[in-house]
């Protein structure tokens, strides 16, 4: 996924930063709202980390006006307000969750997974294409029993076909997922996982559609 960080703490968001990152996604931060909006204008993201309590103004605002902009985009809240009363406004303006700070990061990153997958339309995090047991959760792929080892950045080119499947991913949305702004991307990166990903999971798993991008095939 392409995930924006909305977060003025130099310390917690290094942390959250390098945390989703390890999960192979791919994480812009910015500290200000100010930043945030230029960033959401100019970028189309997968989920949205958000502060309440900005340098320059307060996140609820932000996303109110990004909810009545018609922005659809899931986002999750972190703050150090723990009042019930606070996570209700948080709700009610249109978060998908609530953490509140200080939060375990491992917890932070299957929140994140879970929301994806409502966003996806299969909230259930086992799935089966074919020979592949497939556990979202646990972010493992199983044949016969046995685990499929794949990589970080592997699995998030794979996570992103099984979130959307049987639709057609050009090569420039996948990238979008894998890497942040301003990264050097090589112009075959997507085509080597492409191929890892074929060798581990089988060959006709993904579909090359020639000029326009990748799909997962039916199981």
């Amino acid at each position: 996924m392409r995930v924006l960080l909305v977060e003025d703490a130099a310390g917690l968001g290094d942390a959250v930063r390098e945390q989703i990152a390890d999960d192979g996604h791919a994480v812009d931060w910015v500290q200000r709202l100010e930043q945030a909006r230029t960033s959401v204008a100019c970028t189309p993201y997968d989920l949205i980390l958000l502060d309440l309590m900005l340098p320059d103004g307060r996140g609820l605002e932000f996303l109110r006006q990004r909810r009545s902009a018609g922005d659809v985009t899931p986002v999750i809240i972190l703050t150090a307000q723990d009042q019930i009363s606070e996570r209700i406004a948080g709700l009610n303006a249109g978060a998908d969750d609530y953490l509140v700070k200080p939060f375990d990061l491992f917890e932070l990153s299957a929140r994140v997974a879970a929301v994806a997958r409502r966003y996806s339309g299969n909230p259930n995090p086992q799935i089966r294409l074919g020979e592949l047991q497939v556990d979202l959760n646990a972010r493992t792929v199983q044949r016969d029993g046995s685990i499929i080892d794949l990589t970080a950045r592997e699995w998030a080119v794979f996570e992103a076909f099984v979130q959307r499947p049987s639709a057609l991913l050009s090569k420039s949305q996948l990238e979008e997922r894998l890497y942040a702004f301003g990264a050097e991307i090589e112009s075959n990166t997507i085509e080597v996982y492409i191929s890892r990903l074929r060798k581990k999971l089988g060959r006709e798993l993904i579909e090359t559609v020639r000029g326009m991008g990748y799909r997962l095939m039916p199981a």
